[in-house]
């Protein structure tokens, strides 16, 4: 970008140079341009704030520079015009004085738009598309697909985007003028002059404007789906990495409803991102443009009843009464952002509760709870409704006001101009002309007005987005700054905690170690009562739990697998759900099979392509089993069972362990239970006694062996 802004100082200076040599208007004893003067003052403060787009947003920085290289070609064009260099069949294509210095005034507006603190939050989350280096797939028709780096890609849609909405723009100028002339020729009754400018102007520009039209939907579809599916892949990898959606789930509201979030949230966040950049900027380009326009109406509009003349009177009139319209609907919009952000928790809520009822529809019966659950789902839609009720409350107001603005909308340029037309000031085309150009004027002036409930919306995902990332960035940080658990590798084949001090969310101090080897080779049970920190020892020990501070050594390269109580099962086929967390592909039939017949689960083993509902169709015991194969198939180093055997009856319980112990003879099996049949299946007892401060601690306890021998 330091380039391209040398390039426009070098512009800029070009102008005033030739602003000071080949104008008409004495200043200081010389002859003076002042468009030439004007496009280069602004060009060299536009330069200065393009030197300085390093501290934007990488985003916004797209936009200035595609405005710093129109600003360089549009200003040394009118130069070269200017100068008598212009090539003289395409006179009517030099563009007018004003171009240039509207393009360097919109590359200023951008680089000050960066630092408002809500511009700032919105390109903190899209700028990682425009930096990224990763690469992805493009293929166009029939052609071999090519590798791109995305940011390069995007930004090069970014430019296309822009530059056709600015030739749409031209487009609308040029037709305006068609109208006039067409409206002109109705009046002085030339038919050949209407039919030369309907066949001649008006289909001309009608079809590249189709064409422009087809080509901008592709761009845009192109930029929208590839740009949300990096930023999703984004989202759901740093969610699913390391942990942090376990982490993220401690952190409580801050993380709620991570799916809406991701797939939703995500979608209408770039949908709006674009409408707010591009469409917008190409509202500001038809604001300047028509209101050029306005301004230059040939015709002298004089305040009625005086002789004051007022230069462009349509303009002032539509900034006033735009501005005034603008003002109101933020008034009585307002509350809807906040309306609007509490819809989607409501409705994430909501969802979330009906799938829970569907995921323990089986408890539900069981405990004949369906009434509880009618409250429960009852409250959850109450809110919904009664915030909806508040949204439509505040809407109604809002529509009262834009759509009675917008009724009057439609007359007010006429009101105005009418008088002139019958005094003959202006033609009938004049005035259509001057009406139109009001009417995009007004358009373009009250974007806001006609978006405001969609841009509460847009505040709303942009706030959903916002805080999601921060929940999953401090959810990778937790556990991260000393003190913390350390978890560190060695030579030998034990498993060592030191200083180990595990805490709870809320900072209270519940599992303490000073000292405790688990012996490779060795089972161990660890049994205590409920709330002791049994399973957060073992998250600790996993790698997931990020509250305490210690040491946790770890054999080199040993992996470690945890069963919990209530194992995951996901969708899919039932090979699927045996070879998760691995994909279904990573074992084979008979391995699967195999596996299922050892975890006595053997009725299912000719299922395993089948697919269903397996969380509903499977019971408690036979989810815990299919783990069990998931362990056969994984064969991990250490085994870490939280009550993973639960469900099942003792004498199946001790089944399993036997044929663990034969199965996977050099995996370390370390369990959690409360029956006392368990010591038996074990050489090692590990019980959490409460300390001082009612703080456990893990105490070895010697047992004779009772049922079975190493």
């Amino acid at each position: 970008m330091k380039q391209v802004s040398i390039g426009v100082t070098i512009a800029a200076a070009i102008a005033l140079v030739a602003g000071i040599t080949k104008g008409d208007v004495d200043v200081l004893g010389l002859a003076a341009d002042p468009a030439l003067l004007s496009i280069g003052a602004v060009g060299l403060t536009f330069a200065l704030t393009a030197f300085r787009s390093s501290l934007i947003s990488p985003f916004l920085r797209v936009f200035s520079t595609i405005f710093a290289v129109e600003y360089i070609v549009t200003g040394l064009a009118y130069v070269a015009g200017r100068a008598g260099w212009w090539f003289p069949s395409f006179s009517e294509l030099m563009p007018p004085a004003s171009l240039p210095t509207t393009v360097a005034i919109f590359g200023l507006l951008v680089y000050l738009i960066s630092f408002i603190p809500v511009i700032r939050q919105i390109t903190r989350l899209a700028d990682p598309y425009f930096v990224t280096n990763d690469r992805g797939d493009l293929q166009i028709g029939g052609f071999d697909a090519r590798r791109v780096t995305e940011r390069r890609f995007a930004s090069s849609l970014i430019v296309a985007l822009v530059l056709i909405n600015q030739l749409q723009v031209g487009i609308n100028i040029r037709l305006s003028f068609f109208n006039r002339d067409w409206f002109n020729s109705i009046q002085n009754k030339d038919s050949a002059a209407f039919w030369s400018l309907l066949f001649g102007v008006f289909c001309f520009w009608a079809a590249i404007a189709v064409l422009s039209s087809l080509v901008e939907y592709y761009t845009e579809s192109v930029l929208k789906i590839r740009w949300r599916r990096w930023m999703t892949e984004r989202y759901y990898g740093r969610w699913l990495d390391d942990g942090s959606l376990y982490r993220a789930a401690l952190l409580g509201q801050a993380a709620d409803n991570p799916d809406q979030r991701i797939a939703e949230d995500i979608h209408n966040f770039l949908n709006s991102t674009y409408a707010y950049s591009i469409s917008l900027l190409s509202t500001v380009s038809t604001l300047v443009s028509f209101s050029i326009i306005l301004w230059t109406i040939p015709a002298d509009f004089t305040i009625p009843g005086t002789d004051i003349t007022v230069p462009g009177l349509p303009f002032w009139v539509a900034l006033v009464y735009s501005l005034v319209g603008t003002w109101l609907t933020h008034l009585i919009g307002k509350p809807l952002v906040k309306l609007e952000f509490s819809r989607e928790r409501y409705e994430a809520d909501f969802r979330f509760a009906l799938a829970r009822v569907r995921e323990y529809s089986e408890q539900v019966a069981l405990l004949r709870g369906e009434n509880a659950e009618r409250r429960i789902l009852g409250g959850r839609f109450g809110s919904i409704v009664s915030n909806f009720y508040a949204i439509v409350g505040r809407t109604v107001k809002l529509l009262t006001f834009t759509t009675t603005y917008f009724q009057a909308n439609v007359v007010i340029p006429y009101i105005i101009i009418a008088p002139y037309f019958f005094l003959g000031k202006l033609t009938l085309g004049q005035m259509t002309q001057t009406a139109g150009a009001f009417g995009r004027v007004e358009s373009a002036l009250t974007f806001f007005i006609a978006r405001y409930q969609s841009l509460a919306s847009y505040k709303a995902v942009v706030e959903r987005l916002a805080t999601f990332r921060s929940a999953i960035d401090e959810a990778r940080a937790l556990g991260t700054k000393p003190p913390r658990i350390e978890r560190t590798e060695h030579s030998g084949r034990d498993l060592m905690l030191r200083g180990l001090v595990l805490r709870l969310p809320d900072g209270r101090e519940i599992v303490k170690v000073d000292r405790l080897m688990i012996e490779a080779g060795t089972t161990t049970l660890v049994s205590g009562p409920s709330g002791s920190g049994k399973s957060t020892l073992f998250r600790a020990i996993s790698g997931i739990w990020p509250y305490g501070r210690g040491t946790i050594d770890l054999p080199a390269d040993a992996s470690i697998m945890l069963l919990p109580q209530r194992p995951y099962v996901p969708s899919g086929t039932l090979k699927t759900a045996v070879a998760y967390p691995s994909v279904a592909g990573t074992y084979s039939d008979e391995a699967v099979r195999e596996a299922l017949e050892l975890a006595r689960l053997a009725s299912l083993a000719c299922e395993i392509d089948s697919e269903d509902n397996w969380p509903q169709r499977l019971s408690g015991g036979e989810q815990q089993r299919l783990a069990i194969a998931r362990a056969i198939l994984d064969k991990p180093d250490w085994l870490f069972l939280d009550e993973a055997t639960s469900a099942l009856d003792e004498k199946l319980e001790a089944e399993i362990y036997r044929m663990l112990r034969e199965v996977l003879p050099n995996t370390t099996i370390v369990s959690i239970g409360h029956r006392s049949t368990l010591i038996a299946l074990h050489r090692r007892h590990l019980e959490m006694q409460p300390g001082q401060g009612g703080i456990f601690e893990p105490t070895p306890t010697l047992f004779e062996r009772a049922v079975v021998s190493r």
